[in-house]
């Protein structure tokens, strides 16, 4: 099982026992936030909305590979055949597809593409002066290369670009193709790519959160999925400025 994979399943079992808790008949506007948390941010829109050209990668690939019978199980060591998955049609804003984030971003303004309209047209990166990217796990080598080669690129999540996969548009499946100890043991990752941060991705609380320069962008060294619904104001003004 990979690194992300064990973070998410234990967020999973951590959050299972709130999953059929009663709503208080008083409590609506805590609860319309709890599922909608870019609501928090009402009062700082002026503050925090996107100007200039900037696209939010929404990760449709990662979202696919997370489902039952797919990557996931793959790894978990529950089904040795399970290296391909049917590639999801809608955005289901999940855990593992940074569904806070992207929620709170595109609230915000942030123009929103996915992988697919770059794995199909990798030159629309051409068209924006600045990247964010979430939990863009897995990505094709067209993906890999229009973003690692577009000179300002916001990785805001930990573990982006990690895996290669290959995509069938006839029969809308994704296959992975190599990615950590996948086919062999020895790899770590899909595209031995220098700037692999796997490492910041336990860090939750982002107490000491900072965007660290790399060759093409900067990056977060923590997970920001529980933190930007509450706590994000600072990280989403420093997007602007990066």
């Amino acid at each position: 099982m990979t690194a992300t994979m064990l973070v998410m399943l234990a967020f999973v079992v951590a959050n299972s026992s709130q999953a059929y808790t009663a709503i208080p008949e008083d409590s609506s506007s805590a609860y319309m936030i709890e599922k909608m948390p870019e609501l928090r941010y009402y009062e700082n829109y002026e503050d925090l909305q996107a100007d200039g050209k900037t696209a939010v990668v929404y990760p449709i690939f990662t979202q696919s590979a997370y489902d039952w019978n797919g990557f996931h199980d793959y790894y978990s060591g529950y089904c040795d055949s399970c290296t391909s998955v049917k590639l999801h049609q809608t955005y289901e804003k999940t855990f593992s597809s940074s569904g806070n984030g992207f929620r709170v971003l595109e609230f915000l303004g942030y123009q929103v593409i996915d992988d697919i309209d770059i794995d199909k047209n990798p030159a629309i990166l051409g068209q924006f002066d600045k990247v964010i990217l979430l939990h863009n796990e897995f990505v094709t080598r067209a993906e890999f290369d229009a973003i690692v080669n577009h000179p300002n690129v916001i990785y805001l999540y930990p573990n982006a670009l990690t895996s290669k996969i290959s995509v069938n548009y006839e029969t809308n499946v994704i296959s992975l193709i190599r990615g950590p100890a996948h086919p062999t043991p020895d790899v770590v990752s899909g595209f031995d790519w220098k700037h692999i941060n796997t490492q910041y991705e336990k860090d939750w609380n982002c107490d000491s959160w900072n965007f660290y320069k790399i060759d093409n962008g900067h990056m977060l060294n923590c997970y920001p999925e529980t933190f930007l619904p509450d706590n994000g104001y600072e990280i989403l003004k420093k997007l602007k400025t990066l």
